[in-house]
């Protein structure tokens, strides 16, 4: 697995390198837990909890540290993943003097009589053993351990990203519960005023569900890549990427350091001063301080808290991590959060602001050899949805897949060979049932205006409507029913949400990974619906007659049950109960898309994916053939691949019914 590389000793070293990280095998300082009061300088600073546990580490890395046999409840599906793997602590000298340079280049020699690292005999190894949480554990105290994870392999990387996306999976949908039972005591638009994030951040930190609590980590966190894009600032704070919900500079405080020296982790660059200058790959970040109740400066800056930390930072040549909070049309909040990656600070500097004020100000530099950057990906995908259609941008061998039969068009993009194969199908929006599944009664609701808990549609799902007022799913369930052309409630209804089609724009793209692949042009948020997966239904007697000619089918039964994790909330509430109303009996029909198929076709499988199949019934009553929906189990930045898990493959073939 991943290992730990701490910082050299300081005193042994010349001036920090800028560039980038050394491989160099260090000593092993002793691993040790200090716990100390976090400063506060903000209403959620209380808020301290430990890690999510996850259920068990990979077991094939022969160096994966064990913990003692008595501090961990091998039983437990929470097991701190985080205190197995960390073997090495990353702690600093001091060895600075009070006044900083007006203007410094380069790091300064350190002061050889520093005490910050504790030196730790070669061959010594303690391995503290962190008791697992209890469930009620409130206001555990951030710590003051600063580590950096490396190394980590393809297997790591997933098994971590798998936590971080379960966590923001329980977020979003705990925060989008809390907001719909907000709603349903006080009215419609009191759960926008209720602060849904603040609630579902108060509840999970109480069970102690915030990652990356119980380490500070020093530059990437396992598990959050570049591009990962958040719409809360408490959001930031359950991963663990910024541990502050107001200060936009993150940092160990002196208060909880050895020697009484900060040392800063991470920025949120959010425009909020005026002297910032932001280049994207460089960045001249102004310090926090000096500004009034209006965001206007009103006194110089000083060096302490945050600015003193980067300024450290620097002198030590430690990464930064760095968030951008952008302006977006169509989000929910005034601001989106983008993680952009590693920065290193190469120049600080004291200086007079526009507005007269002294300001301390830092020069950073992103790192080489990382992804791109998720704004700028914002910024291109922006561009696409903007001019695309005037112009055809080199690539692009269809503007419109679904010849105007979807609301929005369907890019096909193709930049790595003569491959047109999308183009050779008709497009199909909606699912074609066979004509006996329309027989029968449909009865719907007398709503005049939308529909509430108490209408008969309602009712068929169990006593409450599925989706809140954004439209987003509440919970998964077996099957949902919205309302019909029987129902005397106008289109606008919020019971009517997959039934309207794609709204988010789609590109079919190729992929020297997956073949055919789909990615949005638009920011997805969780619990959204994107498409039908639609095609030509066939009965089980239509389907052998089809599968000995050859034809490969689409088995809605074999589509993994990823419905069933949107919404589960038995880590907040034990006495919640996964929705089994209403029941659905096993799915025995496939569906023909040889012929005739849809963008959602072209999706690629994950066994960690981000998008679910929801059944829905809409336009007729037979619950053995619904309709296949698609909600978005996390946020999907712009540019981000779609991904479904479709399950087990074929007996006889070994292959998944997936079309590319």
């Amino acid at each position: 697995m991943g290992s730990l590389v701490p910082f050299q000793d300081l005193n042994l070293l010349p001036d920090p390198p800028i560039s980038s990280s050394s491989n160099t095998n260090f000593r092993r300082p002793k691993l040790e837990i200090r716990v100390k009061s976090e400063p506060i300088d903000d209403p959620m600073s209380e808020i301290q909890t430990p890690d999510l546990i996850p259920s068990s580490p990979p077991s094939n890395d022969p160096n994966f540290l064990a913990l003692e046999p008595s501090s961990i409840d091998h039983n437990n599906d929470e097991s701190n993943v985080y205190s197995e793997f960390y073997r090495i602590s990353e702690m600093f000298r001091s060895a600075f003097g009070q006044q900083m340079p007006q203007h410094t280049t380069s790091p300064q020699p350190l002061d050889s009589d520093s005490g910050a690292i504790v030196a730790v005999p070669n061959g010594e190894n303690q391995v503290a053993a962190l008791a697992v949480a209890a469930p009620n554990m409130r206001r555990q105290k951030r710590s003051n351990e600063l580590v950096r994870v490396t190394n980590l392999s393809v297997e790591d990387q997933r098994y971590f990203r798998d936590i971080v996306r379960r966590t923001r999976m329980l977020y979003d949908a705990l925060r989008i519960y809390s907001m719909a039972v907000e709603e349903r005591r006080s009215g419609p638009g009191a759960g926008r005023r209720a602060r849904g994030d603040l609630r579902a951040a108060t509840l999970m930190r109480d069970r102690g569900l915030w990652l990356n609590r119980d380490k500070r980590i020093v530059g990437s966190i396992p598990g959050v890549f570049i591009g990962d894009l958040f719409y809360f600032r408490m959001e930031l704070c359950v991963v663990g990427l910024h541990g502050q919900s107001q200060a936009g500079i993150d940092y160990l405080p002196s208060s909880q350091s050895s020697n009484g020296e900060p040392i800063a982790t991470s920025i949120i660059v959010s425009g909020g001063y005026e002297d910032d200058e932001d280049a994207g790959d460089m960045l001249i970040y102004t310090g926090h301080g000096g500004l009034d109740k209006l965001h206007r400066m009103c006194n110089h800056q000083k060096l302490e808290g945050g600015n003193l930390a980067l300024e450290r930072s620097m002198h030590y040549g430690i990464e930064i991590r760095v968030i951008r909070g952008l302006k977006y049309e169509g989000s929910l909040t005034t601001k989106i959060y983008v993680y952009d990656g590693l920065y290193r600070i190469t120049e600080s500097w004291f200086d007079v602001g526009k507005s007269g004020f002294g300001v301390y100000k830092f020069k950073l530099v992103r790192i080489e050899g990382q992804p791109e950057m998720g704004s700028t990906l914002l910024k291109l995908a922006h561009g696409l949805r903007t001019r695309t259609l005037q112009v055809r941008p080199v690539g692009y061998i269809s503007l419109d897949l679904s010849m105007k039969k979807e609301k929005v068009p369907v890019f096909v993009y193709n930049d790595i060979d003569s491959d047109n194969d999308p183009l050779y199908y008709d497009y199909l929006p909606r699912t074609v049932f066979p004509a006996f599944v329309y027989a029968g009664g449909n009865m719907g609701c007398n709503c005049i205006t939308s529909c509430n808990e108490g209408c008969l549609c309602a009712l068929k799902n169990g006593g409450e409507i599925a989706y809140d007022h954004n439209g987003f799913l509440v919970r998964g369930k077996p099957l949902v029913f919205e309302c019909s052309s029987h129902c005397s409630c106008p289109p606008s209804c919020r019971n009517r949400v997959s039934q309207k089609g794609l709204r988010n724009r789609l590109e079919v793209f190729r992929s020297l990974e997956t073949g055919w692949g789909v990615r949005t042009l638009d920011l997805i948020h969780a619990g959204a619906f994107i498409c039908e997966y639609a095609g030509v239904v066939l009965t089980r007697e239509q389907a052998q007659v089809f599968t000995m000619n050859g034809d490969s089918l689409i088995y809605p039964g074999r589509f993994t049950e990823k419905w069933a994790e949107w919404g589960d909330l038995t880590q907040i509430f034990p006495e919640y109960v996964r929705p089994t109303y209403p029941s659905v009996p096993p799915l025995d029909f496939a569906m023909d898309v040889s012929r005739l198929r849809n963008v959602a076709c072209y999706i690629s499988h994950s066994t960690s994916p981000n998008v679910m199949v929801q059944l829905v019934l809409y336009d007729h009553n037979n619950i053995l053939f619904p309709h296949l929906m698609l909600f978005a189990l996390e946020n999907i930045p712009p540019m981000r691949e779609l991904s479904l898990d479709y399950g087990v493959a074929d007996e006889y073939t070994g292959k998944l019914s997936i079309c590319n």
